[in-house]
């Protein structure tokens, strides 16, 4: 039988998903890797001297080959993760991990860039190759190729190690995650409930054969109840289960709990840190990144913090005196304050988010975000036939220039569903890179996990995911717009991981400006458009709660930061999160909520000790989009955004593009006005 994943491709040639299975995963990526093996070791058993076509390009066709079978079942595993695709993934992973540091620590390798990079050849390379070269030996020496046999030994064990437990880490959670759930007969207990949120939950009933609705732990399940519903023990019921998943608490207590795996995770990597000199994990994750030093970082959250301070404790102070005023409750509590800031919101403001849901049905937000991305680059954004996906629910859509060129391609695969990790993410399928055949166009995939549509209606979206909408096509976006033909430094590779989130959360803005508003945001029954009365309070809305929602997320990067600087100390992860609450939050969840425990951006993600990069992105987009305020919204400043940021990938260091497309450094001004953190 003929496996997909190992056809013969040209450059441009997409995957072919009707036909790849589960049981085409393992085969692919052993003939692969041997390949590659026997090609890497006749390279290095030439006596060509290194040179950029001799080594890098053999290299970077190495990589895109081993991407293109390892690509789909990343992805497919991610967004249809079934025992079957669970087995082919776990059964792949520990040889990719293998084949990774077999080549980080391959001393002949090493030696072969050394040279290159200190021959006269290497002196006449453009300035994006010498990036590359300087990148790659940064990457070698981080990888433990200059220590003894033994360490280097114990280096890689880690690595398999933390490769093997991470994946482990994200599969209790999804488990846990579809093991609850609460079936509900009698509707009084789902009052207060928008339609929207019920009606989901009776689709998920019928699905299971049950009647009534079934309530889950997926987060538009979840949100549709902690938001909405009245009955407070039903609230409280709902977060007990979500706030202890995958922990030795809570209704699956044990049964899928992190505990152990978040302890060996930090532990491995304190000791992988160490090996190479460093004196924590943090020192060594900073060294890929804008930031200084884990100190610097900590100070930067530590300002942020006592800016938004004042203004979180006046906002919680706020909240508490309503629930008191509206209902009599005296003991507000972390399952309470959705559903009274969403109450708040609505008397304050004047509107509620179910209010602006008919306004976003998911293909006019689609059609609308593309038409901002249009007129502020010069492109053209135009769905794609006849191309295989995954899922009845996954479109495609081609960019090009104005003149009709090619720019590259996106799969979009927006809804929630069973089997589907849960969260948002934009991952590559193809990167940009110049061949020996052509030009490999840029392929990107954009998932999401908004409320499916019901019946004949069209999904209608939150406004917060209409955020979330525009924050993954951000990130695609420095994938595609690149211009860079070295795959190692195009789109987002090579980009320091805390400016990575900057096109992303840039993008965010326009779903806040009225003009874009007014193009897209239509009642899906009527075509009218938003009224301007509930447009500004929308508007005024943005800086709601801000300071509360600021120092959630400093908590989050604090604790992440001192969880994997300070190890030394001894100190257990719950007592580190414990002392970072008392510090930064003014409403401490309850001593049983396992936040961590669920905390994927740092025990299976790429945020660890990078959780900050969230934060560092806001204060870079809120000052960049402060550029295109001033310029009264010019459309030279979207050109020089994407010739600057956008086009040039990692090629060139984060903070010199942002000088350049700014004119100096980032300040925090903008976000504080941004997020109504000012005076």
């Amino acid at each position: 039988m003929t496996n997909p994943l190992l056809a013969p491709a040209e450059p441009n040639t997409l995957p072919a998903f009707s036909s790849i299975l589960p049981e085409h995963a393992e085969p692919a990526i052993d003939a692969v890797l041997a390949d590659n093996q026997a090609a890497l070791d006749a390279l290095l058993a030439s006596d060509t001297p290194p040179g950029w076509e001799t080594l890098i390009e053999p290299q970077e066709d190495f990589s895109d080959r081993l991407g293109r079978a390892w690509g789909p079942v990343q992805h497919l595993f991610g967004v249809n993760s079934t025992a079957g695709w669970r087995k082919a993934f776990n059964a792949v992973q520990p040889k990719i991990t293998e084949y990774g540091l077999a080549l980080s620590q391959n001393e002949a390798l090493y030696r072969a860039y050394e040279r290159l990079a200190a021959s006269p050849a290497a002196a006449s390379f453009s300035p994006t190759r010498r990036k590359v070269l300087s990148d790659a030996i940064r990457d070698f020496k981080l990888s433990g190729i200059a220590l003894p046999p033994e360490q280097k030994a114990r280096f890689k064990t880690i690595a398999l190690r933390l490769s093997e437990i991470q994946t482990k880490f994200e599969e209790n959670l999804m488990d846990a995650v579809q093991a609850w759930s609460k079936h509900i007969t009698d509707e009084s207990l789902l009052a207060g409930m928008t339609t929207e949120g019920k009606a989901q939950a009776a689709e998920k009933a019928k699905a299971k054969d049950l009647d009534g609705w079934l309530l889950t732990l997926d987060f538009p399940s979840f949100d549709a109840v902690i938001s909405y519903a009245d009955n407070r023990d039903l609230r409280f019921e709902l977060y007990q289960a979500y706030a202890t998943r995958a922990s030795e608490l809570g209704p699956q207590g044990g049964q899928f709990d992190n505990t152990p795996l978040m302890q060996e995770i930090i532990a491995l990597r304190d000791e992988q840190a160490r090996l190479l000199g460093f004196g924590n994990f943090a020192e060594y994750s900073l060294a890929t990144k804008m930031a200084e030093s884990p100190d610097a970082v900590e100070r930067f959250l530590l300002e942020l913090s006592a800016k938004a301070r004042p203004f979180a404790q006046a906002e919680l102070d706020e909240l508490r005196a309503y629930a008191r005023e509206r209902d009599g409750l005296t003991d507000l509590a972390p399952w309470d304050t959705a559903y009274y800031s969403e109450k708040l919101k609505e008397k304050k403001l004047g509107y509620s988010e179910e209010e602006l849901r008919p306004y976003f049905p998911a293909p006019q937000v689609i059609r609308g975000m593309f038409e901002v991305v249009e007129r502020m680059y010069g492109v053209t954004i135009e769905e794609a036939t006849g191309i295989e996906t995954w899922h009845k629910d996954v479109s495609t859509w081609r960019l090009a220039e104005a003149d009709g060129t090619e720019i590259g391609l996106f799969y979009l695969d927006p809804f929630a569903r069973t089997d589907k990790r849960g969260g948002a993410w934009m991952d590559e399928c193809l990167v940009r890179r110049r061949t020996a055949t052509g030009l490999q166009r840029p392929v990107a995939y954009l998932t999401c996990n908004f409320t499916p549509p019901l019946g004949n209606q069209p999904a209608l979206l939150t406004h917060d995911e209409v955020l979330t909408l525009f924050h993954e096509f951000g990130h695609g976006l420095h994938h595609l717009l690149t211009r860079v033909d070295e795959a190692s430094v195009s789109g987002i590779r090579g980009v320091a991981w805390d400016a990575v989130e900057l096109p992303s959360q840039f993008m965010e803005n326009w779903a806040y400006d009225r003009a874009t508003l007014n193009g897209f945001a239509r009642h899906w029954q009527t075509g009218a458009v938003i009224p301007d009365a509930l447009l500004a309070k929308l508007q005024a809305g943005r800086g709601f709660q801000a300071g509360l929602q600021t120092l959630r997320q400093i908590e989050f990067a604090l604790f992440d930061l001192r969880l994997h600087r300070d190890t030394a100390d001894g100190v257990s992860i719950l007592d580190r999160l414990a002392a970072t609450r008392a510090e930064v939050s003014v409403f401490p969840p309850p001593e049983w909520n396992r936040m961590p425990n669920s905390f994927g951006h740092i025990f299976a993600g790429g945020y660890a000790a990078g959780y900050y990069s969230y934060k560092w992105a806001e204060v870079l987009s809120a000052d960049a989009f402060a550029a295109f305020e001033e310029s009264d919204f010019a459309p030279e400043t979207g050109r020089r955004f994407r010739d600057t940021v956008l086009a040039n990938g990692g090629s060139q260091d984060a903070m010199d593009l942002f000088v350049a497309f700014r004119g100096r450094k980032p300040d925090v001004d903008a976000l504080l006005r941004h997020s109504g953190l000012t005076a």
